[in-house]
Parts: structure tokens; C-alpha cells; sequence
């Protein structure tokens, strides 16, 4: 099976990154782990200001501080994995990567707002739920 793993660095990402990791029906030895890191991206004026390079750069790091501990994680529990990231809105860009890499699932942390709460400011994880045309497992 191939998860895709959404990851933002929250408590949330911890959270159902080791559920993951200890339920081995989800991720076995030949099972392959994505791991995914959407970065919002920069207005155009700051891209003009600072000049492209230093906002891919910026980009860049804000991603790792994201992916390399998770990736530490990972090697430590001998699990097939790939780690990359990408600028766009997070609900679309998860739900394409899992399109593009024909991913079985998605798992992602939710911050478990109410129903009141993705009335108001909408929830990434409901999107990918309703965009998603595979199971989407929400860890809380």
C-alpha cells in the first residue's frame, strides 16, 4: 500500500505520524510511506522585493524544518518512505499529490475544529475528505 502522509510540523503531524507508525496494517515492509509538506506561497510583491531565489530558498527551508525530523522519525522505524514538498493551497496540493503518486490513502493530523469552526474558517482536512477520491484516515 502507498500512504501519503500530509505534514504541516503541528502536535497534529506528531500525533498521526506515530499512529501510523504503530499500526503496522497501514504501513508494512513493502508499503511505501509519501510524505508531503505544503508550503503557502508568497505574495508577488515580496517575490518581486526579495528577488525568486530567495523566496525558493525560503520555501525551502520552512520546509524542511517540517520534513527532516519526520524523516529522522521514519529511518528509525525501518519504514519505506520519500519525503517532498511543494507551494500551492494545502487541501488541493494533498489531494493532487495523492492523485499524481496513486496513493491507496492519505493520512493527515486534523486539529478536530467543531462544526462551527470549519463553518467559519474552513479545515484543510474536510477538503481533502470531500475532494479525496481514496480513503482519507484523520487523526486527532
Amino acid at each position: 500500500m502507498k500512504v501519503l502522509f500530509a505534514a504541516d510540523g503541528s502536535k497534529y503531524t506528531k500525533k498521526a505520524l506515530a499512529f501510523l507508525v504503530t499500526h503496522e496494517s497501514l504501513t508494512g515492509p513493502s508499503d511505501e510511506v509519501v510524505v508531503l509538506n505544503v508550503q503557502a506561497p508568497v505574495p508577488g510583491r515580496v517575490k518581486t522585493m526579495v528577488g525568486a531565489a530567495t523566496v525558493s530558498a525560503y520555501h525551502k527551508d520552512e520546509a524542511l524544518k517540517v520534513l527532516d525530523p519526520i524523516e529522522r522519525f521514519l529511518k528509525r522505524h525501518k519504514l519505506q518512505y520519500r519525503v517532498t514538498w511543494t507551494i500551492g493551497s494545502p487541501a488541493a496540493e494533498v489531494v493532487r499529490a495523492a492523485q499524481r503518486e496513486k496513493a491507496h490513502m492519505i493520512v493527515m493530523g486534523t486539529h478536530g475544529h467543531g462544526l462551527i469552526g470549519r463553518a467559519v474558517m474552513g479545515s484543510v482536512a474536510q477538503r481533502v475528505v470531500t475532494e479525496a477520491d481514496i480513503p482519507v484516515l484523520l487523526v486527532k
